[in-house]
C-alpha cells in the first residue's frame, strides 16, 4: 500500500438497461474471468424475474434489498500492549455499499436453485423482505459489533 497517496476511485458507467451506476457495480463485482456480457445478461434476466414476481420496479427492489443488507457498524482488529482486541466502528458509506454488494453475491452463489439467475432473484427478494443469508450475515455483524461495544473506546 502506498504512503504516498491514496489511490483515486474510478468512476464507473450507468449501465445500459437502467442507469444505474451501483447496478453496474454489482454486475462488476458478478462478474468473472472478464465476461462482462455474461454477467450483464444473469443480472437482468434475475431483474426481469424480480418484475414478475413482485410486480414492482426491479431497480427498486434492487436498492431496498441493498439497503436492507448495508451494515452500520463493523468490528476492526486493533492491538493494543500485546492483546488483539475487536473495536466496533462506523462502516463508511463506499464500504458499507461494497460489503452489501458482496454479501448479496456470495448468499446467492451459496443458494440451492438451478441457475445464477434464479438464485441471484431469490436472495434480492428475501433481503428486500428482510431475511436471508445476506440479511443474517449484517445481523451477525451488528451482534459482534454490539458484543464488543466495551471496546469502542480503543478506536482511532
Amino acid at each position: 500500500m502506498s504512503r504516498r497517496h491514496a489511490a483515486e476511485k474510478r468512476e464507473v458507467l450507468p449501465d445500459a438497461k437502467y442507469g444505474d451506476r451501483v447496478l453496474t457495480k454489482f454486475m462488476n463485482n458478478l462478474m468473472i474471468d472478464g465476461k462482462k456480457s455474461v454477467a450483464e445478461r444473469i443480472v437482468y434476466n434475475a431483474l426481469d424475474r424480480i418484475e414478475a414476481k413482485a410486480k414492482r420496479e426491479p431497480v427498486e427492489v434492487f436498492h431496498e434489498a441493498l439497503d436492507n443488507v448495508k451494515p452500520a457498524v463493523e468490528v476492526r482488529s486493533r492491538r493494543v500492549g500485546g492483546a488483539t482486541y475487536q473495536v466496533p466502528v462506523e462502516v463508511r458509506p463506499t464500504r458499507r455499499e461494497a460489503l452489501a454488494i458482496r454479501w448479496l453475491i456470495n448468499a446467492a452463489k451459496n443458494r440451492n436453485e438451478h441457475t445464477m439467475e434464479e438464485r441471484l432473484a431469490g436472495e434480492l427478494l428475501d433481503a428486500m423482505n428482510a431475511r436471508g443469508s445476506a440479511v443474517k450475515k449484517r445481523e451477525d455483524t451488528h451482534k459482534m459489533a454490539d458484543a464488543n461495544k466495551a471496546f469502542s473506546h480503543y478506536r482511532w
